[in-house]
């Protein structure tokens, strides 16, 4: 299994080589993955359990991100982004560099990390035109969403499961944490301000804005889609139910919303959900979904648990065992290697609030950023802007080592 998912995996390297759409190679792979766990698991009713399980899960990261693109659609159909865009007044590359990745940190802190890439690489679109700086600000929105989201129990999906299974507490996790997920930011902006492609030619971005105007109610639309991703942790909070929840909730009142504020106007059915459905990028879900059952295989087979035990037979130093779930969770997803940590270690071995754990949270959280597919936040870059794996790997990864 670890070979066909290797292979697999090169196969998403290499898409533009081999002419494969990287979604395909996902499902491909997925469905290949988890045909080998039925064979291989006791019976086939244990394969068919695991597989529902596992199907569960991602499908809630799904329809979370199916619902949070939707609503970003729709709120960028209203042209709503505009209140924000026509507030960032610099348009000075280097000082954009640095607002957007500022703006990312501490919007990734409330939000999650997918729903904060998902909102500003909607509003690099407005404010820079198609180029290789552009491009260069979608890996800072990366960047910046995996180190805002490692601060906070609600800004990525490991630190909420840390959070919910009483590893860390939330003032603890906030007070520890905070500095490090600056510094994990500061430091490749410092490095990314003296590339050719911040110090080129300035965009000419205040011509993309003027030829844009909001349409008619954008400013409620803008101001109920954000309200309605803000509320998405308030709702887990007060019912317990799962995140994606929340995030339908939201989109059925914007639904309404905008039928009713475009009741009987035809020539707006572009500011409508059906419409705003048909523009979203299903693509990049596919691969999504793909890349999740193939590590939920991973899991299902023991593989994930032998890596852990692996790293703590072979790494006895915590620093270090924390470290290599960071490098590890660049290649893979870190919520299994999060969930597998969580199951080898109890709170009689690291006590809650420890130094073990909130390294766990940091390292897992920002150590996604090493490659494009390492995070939610890459893969919905990847998708959204046609970003290909090495040109991550050439212009990013060298930054943040």
């Amino acid at each position: 299994m670890a070979l066909l998912f290797g292979l697999g995996y090169a196969g998403i390297i290499f898409e533009e080589s081999l002419a494969f759409n990287k979604s395909g190679v996902g499902l491909l792979m997925a469905v290949s993955l988890w045909v080998i766990r039925s064979i291989g698991a006791p019976s086939t009713e244990v394969a068919v359990s695991e597989l529902s399980h596992a199907s569960a899960e991602v499908s809630e990261i799904v329809f979370f991100l199916l619902g949070a693109m939707t609503i970003v659609e729709i709120v960028d159909a209203h042209q709503g982004f505009k209140l924000v865009t026509d507030n960032i007044t610099t348009r000075k590359p280097r000082t954009l560099l640095w607002v957007i990745g500022f703006v990312t940190f501490f919007l990734s802190s409330v939000l999650d990390n997918l729903t904060s890439t998902i909102v500003m690489v909607s509003l690099l679109r407005k404010l820079v035109p198609p180029s290789e700086y552009r491009k260069i600000l979608g890996a800072v929105v990366v960047i910046a969403a995996n180190a805002g989201g490692a601060w906070t129990p609600i800004g990525d999906v490991t630190t909420t499961m840390l959070w919910i299974h009483g590893q860390i507490s939330t003032l603890q996790t906030m007070k520890d944490l905070v500095i490090p997920s600056i510094v994990s930011l500061a430091v490749p902006l410092a490095l990314m301000s003296f590339t050719s492609e911040v110090n080129g030619k300035g965009q000419d971005a205040a011509d993309v804005l003027a030829t844009e105007q909001m349409a008619p109610r954008g400013k409620l639309v803008f101001s109920v889609g954000i309200g309605a991703l803000v509320f998405v942790p308030v709702f887990k909070s007060l019912t317990g139910l799962p995140p994606y929840m929340g995030m339908l909730l939201g989109l059925g009142v914007l639904w309404i919303l905008t039928d009713a504020i475009h009741y009987g106007e035809s020539e707006r059915q572009r500011l409508k959900v059906p419409q705003a459905l048909s523009r979203i990028d299903t693509q990049g879900a596919l691969f999504f979904l793909g890349i999740l059952l193939s590590v939920s295989s991973l899991e299902a087979a023991g593989i994930l648990r032998e890596l852990a035990n692996y790293l703590d037979s072979h790494i006895p130093n915590i620093e270090l065992i924390a470290s290599s779930i960071g490098v590890v969770s660049a290649i893979i997803d870190n919520v299994p290697l999060v969930a597998a940590t969580m199951g080898m270690y109890d709170l009689t071995s690291f006590p809650r609030d420890s130094e073990f754990w909130q390294l766990v949270a940091y390292c897992a959280g920002t150590g996604g950023s090493m490659l494009i597919i390492g995070s939610a936040a890459g893969v919905a870059f990847m998708g959204m802007e046609k970003i290909d794996f090495f040109w991550y790997f050439k212009k990013v990864r060298n930054n943040i080592d």
